[in-house]
């Protein structure tokens, strides 16, 4: 395979696929036949290959854990009707992923090495991508700082790796979410916009304690007055109100800017619905529950895609939503996977095919 980098690629013998069912497989659990790998040295990208799946032999020391200087990314390749294998906006993860980057102090990937590597790869283990509803391959490009001496500086060297995995539908059911006023996720001027490891690590507290109160994630407020809202868990929150779609602002880079998204808010503005890109708090959000112009809530996400919520709890108001009767969070998904899967025209070019 020609490129403009010199992949070296390693085939394994035999593949792990004979001995897995892709049918109804659980998110993140396994793991196709090979993965590519790549290192930064001396201020440029070397050892560029695509090898078998295997484990990394790392230093005690290494930068990364003790550090934190660690991304990723999370991308979908689909399989469509006539058998092809296609990956979902991958420009838009590449450039996140150097924004994500650049934030973190660590060295951008060149295209080569992100999409060319990313389609190589794709192209060796397309038989990993589930020919199913609702399932797809997962992509998780990361890149970590691996220099093994110890000092809060950023890293002189890393490394950059992709991994694919087959995953289903993930969340199967409508969720229950709880607003959350004691921990903080993200501050204006923190790295909140981007793709760390360190937002998910200091995520998790307040998850579980969600959990114990019966709820599946949190809906995350603002640092300082824990009214304005930001994210729900690991997914952006959409909430129909009347015939507008509002979605919390990117402006103070307190939230990821979601590929998915993006998607969605294209399509709820074709579908006819006002898209409003602003702050929104939790008042005005019962207010609208309160006289009946709250429609559907819903979070969006590379894995989860649409999720709607049946439960959102603030303090000890609850709020509770009929999800089975939700016709925009439904459409737009549908209209989501018909773009995805080669159903109806991909008039927005959001497809890349391998």
């Amino acid at each position: 395979m020609d490129t403009a980098l010199d992949f070296q690629i390693q085939k394994v013998e035999h593949s792990r696929l004979k001995d897995l069912s892709l049918e109804n497989i659980p998110f993140g659990k396994y793991f196709s036949d090979h993965m590519l790998e790549a290192d930064y040295e001396n201020g440029e990208w070397k050892n560029v290959e695509i090898k078998p799946y295997q484990p990394l032999l790392l230093e005690p020391s290494l930068a990364a854990l003790h550090y934190g200087q660690a991304i990723f990314e999370g991308i979908k390749a689909y399989r469509t009707q006539n058998g092809e294998a296609v990956i979902f906006r991958p420009y838009d993860n590449f450039n996140r992923f150097n924004k994500s980057a650049a934030r973190m102090c660590m060295p951008e990937v060149p295209e080569e090495i992100f999409v060319e590597g990313m389609k190589q790869l794709i192209e060796l283990d397309k038989n990993w991508i589930p020919a199913m509803e609702e399932h797809s391959l997962y992509i998780r490009p990361f890149m970590f700082s691996t220099d093994t001496q110890l000092g809060v500086k950023p890293s002189a060297t890393y490394k950059f790796i992709i991994l694919l995995s087959p995953t289903g539908p993930y969340y199967a059911q409508p969720m229950k979410i709880y607003v959350e006023e004691k921990y903080t996720r993200a501050a204006p001027g923190g790295v909140g916009f981007s793709k760390n490891a360190g937002n998910y690590g200091g995520s998790m507290m307040a998850a579980k304690e969600a959990q114990k109160l019966g709820y599946d994630q949190v809906l995350w407020t603002d640092a300082f007055e824990h009214k304005w809202l930001q994210e729900v868990g690991m997914m952006n929150v959409v909430f129909i109100i009347n015939n507008t779609a509002v979605t919390p602002s990117l402006e103070e880079g307190t939230i990821l800017e979601g590929v998915t998204r993006a998607s969605v808010l294209t399509l709820l503005a074709e579908m006819g619905l006002k898209v409003e890109e602003r702050r929104i708090n939790i008042n005005e959000v019962m207010d609208a529950y309160k006289n009946g112009s709250l429609k559907e809530v819903f979070g969006t996400g590379t894995a989860a895609t649409i999720a709607p919520i049946k439960e959102l709890r603030y303090k000890d108001f609850v709020m509770q939503f009929d999800v089975a009767s939700n016709t925009i969070a439904p459409k737009v998904k549908q209209e989501l996977n018909a773009i995805r899967y080669s159903l109806t025209e991909d008039r927005f070019n959001w497809l890349f095919k391998i």
